[in-house]
């Protein structure tokens, strides 16, 4: 309650001035969009992906300056998408279910996976797994920030080249989350440990062929000319990947230090845990379906089960027993899978309308030489896959890849596939983002100082080293 009417007024007052800076936070992101989608003669850029690319500018814009919710920008690009480009007769459009195509996203497999991950982490936590399973790894690495944080990177990375990234990410976040709410909320060591989970995620995926789809789309285009096995695509995306991850490490290390020389771990203790009040044959339910979902997930080449597949699993388990009651499901980050949902649409624009396509034909391929075409390929791949599917950016850049660089293609399409896996200077830059900023602990600008640097030297290592070995 509040004592006066002066308190009163002092506090729509601030309400105020924040909605009007949230206002003009917006209005100047679209006016900057449309100076840069519009007002200049672009040669060759069609209506749909002029206004393709003021949705693109105007979204990150919005991201940037966090205006507006994250999950509202994504839901805004649908809606824009929907009312300018899927308007029959207009732009794009020429059939009335055209639009459709934007919405189609929110039931894609990524997002069962992204569910079947929520899932598994509510489950964990709902009955204490979440603990025990971090006590068991947390242990070997003592109780210094500094080897907490390697030890949880350096098991996500691991996870991550067997497994898809967003699953062990998913799952690394439910085993970490003790751990941190143990941590003062001021302690910038907080940021480390959350940004660690997501960059190690997708630096791992680096590491093998099924470690990402990008990994898979170059190896599968490369098969008929010079195909990689599983080995030799280890012998060149892990060196690299294994770099960053220890320049990531370090990063997070002094950009985030902790207040503290040691952490409290006692609450990892399976004890304190409400799980610990369900009943027994719950919470021994639990874990084998975690640890099935999670083979599963890692030997998806060996039983041809899609890894979307496997996440109903442990969604309809969970959900039949009453593992996961109404208000548990009510708990999951649906605002995150709208902000996925966001930015894969976003990824279909991009595609359809020849932005993608317009953008590589400023790239004067000719004149260049083989390095050359190599560094401007990735580097433009891990700038698309900021604010697109890295998979969908992979599969528009790798055919142009092996079509520039005929009898070389490795050297140029493999680390193509490694620069998408150093996107991740935005929340919705691939999925470990955007789980990991679903915990509310950070902000943009936490994940685009680090994500700037591995989306710099990502794809510089991988040029250098994939070179350097084939070349």
């Amino acid at each position: 309650m509040l004592d006066t009417r002066r308190q009163a007024r002092r506090l729509l007052g601030k309400l105020e001035i924040s909605s009007t800076r949230r206002l003009v936070k917006m209005i100047c992101a679209a006016l900057f969009a449309a100076m840069i989608a519009f007002i200049p003669s672009y040669s060759g850029l069609e209506p749909a992906a002029m206004w393709t690319l003021f949705i693109l500018i105007f979204a990150a814009g919005l991201w940037m300056t966090e205006a507006i919710p994250a999950f509202a920008v994504a839901i805004l690009i649908i809606g824009l998408e929907i009312l300018i480009l899927g308007q029959p007769g207009g732009v794009y459009a020429t059939g009335p279910k055209d639009w459709q195509m934007f919405v189609n996203p929110w039931a894609s497999p990524i997002m069962w996976l992204f569910m079947g991950g929520f899932v598994l982490g509510q489950a964990a936590q709902t009955t204490g797994l979440d603990r025990m399973m971090a006590r068991f790894v947390l242990k070997w690495f003592g109780s210094r920030p500094s080897n907490v944080l390697l030890g949880a990177m350096g098991l996500t990375f691991v996870f991550s080249m067997f497994m898809s990234n967003t699953a062990t990410t998913a799952m690394m976040m439910s085993v970490m989350a003790p751990v941190i709410a143990g941590i003062d909320k001021k302690d910038p060591f907080v940021k480390a440990l959350l940004l660690g989970v997501p960059f190690a995620a997708n630096v791992g995926g680096m590491g093998t062929i099924i470690g990402s789809p990008p990994n898979a789309i170059a190896a599968g285009l490369l098969s008929e000319t010079h195909a990689i096995s599983f080995v030799e695509w280890m012998t060149l995306g892990l060196p690299p990947a294994i770099v960053l991850f220890f320049i990531a490490w370090l990063y997070l290390r002094f950009a985030h230090p902790s207040n503290s020389e040691t952490l409290d771990l006692r609450g990892l203790e399976w004890e304190t845990r409400t799980g610990s009040l369900l009943p027994m044959w719950k919470r021994l339910l639990v874990f084998p379906v975690f640890m099935l979902t999670v083979i599963l997930w890692m030997t998806g080449s060996i039983h041809g089960m899609p890894t979307a597949v496997v996440s109903f699993i442990p969604i309809t388990i969970f959900a039949v027993t009453g593992i996961l009651n109404v208000a548990e499901v009510r708990r999951l980050q649906w605002d995150v899978l709208m902000l996925m949902a966001g930015g894969l649409s976003l990824g279909v624009a991009i595609q359809i309308s020849g932005l993608a396509t317009w953008v590589l034909g400023l790239i004067p391929m000719d004149a260049m030489g083989l390095l050359a075409i190599a560094f401007v390929l990735a580097y433009i791949t891990t700038l698309l896959s900021n604010f697109m599917s890295n998979t969908a950016a992979t599969n528009i850049l790798a055919p142009l890849g092996i079509a520039v660089a005929v009898g070389f293609e490795p050297i140029v399409v493999v680390p193509l596939a490694l620069g998408a896996s150093a996107a991740m200077c935005l929340p919705i830059s691939t999925p470990p983002n955007a789980i990991a900023f679903a915990t509310g602990g950070m902000k943009t600008t936490d994940f685009f100082r680090g994500g700037l640097l591995m989306g710099i030297l990502g794809p510089a290592l991988a040029v250098i080293w994939v070179f350097w070995m084939l070349g």
